[in-house]
């Protein structure tokens, strides 16, 4: 099977690395293409696959097509594209946004599809990714599919109505994330740490208490009160942060990361 990409930007390369290291494809068995020929001769160094400048090309030689381009170039690379796969090629995109029905439009025809939304941390072997698909993909070609997701993280089917929530909950969170452990490191430092230490430390907590709530199966209120002493330091942080609204915010959140995916 032929594994074709259009674009090889930050998610490909998650994803190619992961094909690779868990040996779901080889090197042969790939190939991309990317506007520039800096990121092409870069994929093509660290990885050993094949690179075209040319979409079309690209996808007339792929059994599996990935479109791993931001949705605002839909438009542009699907017209170059649907009149050379073929028949019978499973195409998944990564795009925000852009829902089975109307990337099928813009297609002009039936075709296999799948939607995937995985995440930044795809890049360390830690993603999470959502994954539905149209009726036109058989049980068979979804498995592979999810072999494929999975090979980079965790990795779940979901109904499409639920795909903007999890692009929100696990796409666009990393950013919360980062922006949260940024804030918890600036208290540390204020507090006497290095900034180097306070990165560390607060990065490693985070690691730590999702590896918890994973591998324990506790509900994460529960290890909240846990960490809660009565009468102890941590309970005078978490009032804190209720009186701030950190719940709210990050609902808040959520909900604008959904609202906006639907308008792509």
């Amino acid at each position: 099977m032929k594994i074709g990409f259009i674009g090889l930007g930050n998610m490909a390369k998650a994803m190619i690395g992961g094909m690779l290291a868990k040996g779901i494809a080889k090197p042969e068995d790939i190939l991309g293409t990317a506007r520039t020929r800096a990121t092409r001769d870069g994929v093509r160094e660290k990885y050993g696959i094949e690179t075209l400048e040319d979409n079309a090309k690209a996808a007339a030689l792929a059994d599996l097509l990935i479109l791993a381009i931001k949705p605002q170039m839909f438009g542009e690379v699907i017209s170059q594209i649907k009149d050379c796969i073929k028949q019978d090629t499973l195409i998944i995109s990564i795009a925000a946004g852009k829902t089975t029905g109307q990337i099928e439009k813009a297609f002009g025809k039936e075709i296999k599809l799948v939607r995937c939304m995985p995440n930044t941390p795809a890049m360390v072997g830690e993603g999470c990714c959502g994954v539905c698909r149209n009726l036109c993909v058989t049980d068979e070609e979804m498995a592979l599919c999810m072999k494929i997701a999975g090979s980079f993280g965790l990795a779940e089917e979901v109904p499409e109505k639920l795909i903007d929530a999890v692009g929100a909950v696990s796409g666009s969170s990393p950013a919360f994330v980062f922006l949260f452990m940024e804030a918890l490191a600036d208290g540390g430092v204020k507090a006497g740490m290095s900034r180097a230490q306070a990165y560390r430390f607060a990065a490693q907590a985070v690691l730590g208490s999702a590896k918890l709530m994973l591998e324990s199966g506790k509900h994460p209120g529960e290890l909240k009160d846990m960490v809660c002493s009565p009468g102890g330091t941590t309970i005078e942080g978490v009032q804190a942060l209720e009186e701030a609204g950190l719940r709210s915010a990050v609902m808040k959140a959520v909900e604008a990361c959904v609202e906006k995916s639907k308008k792509l």
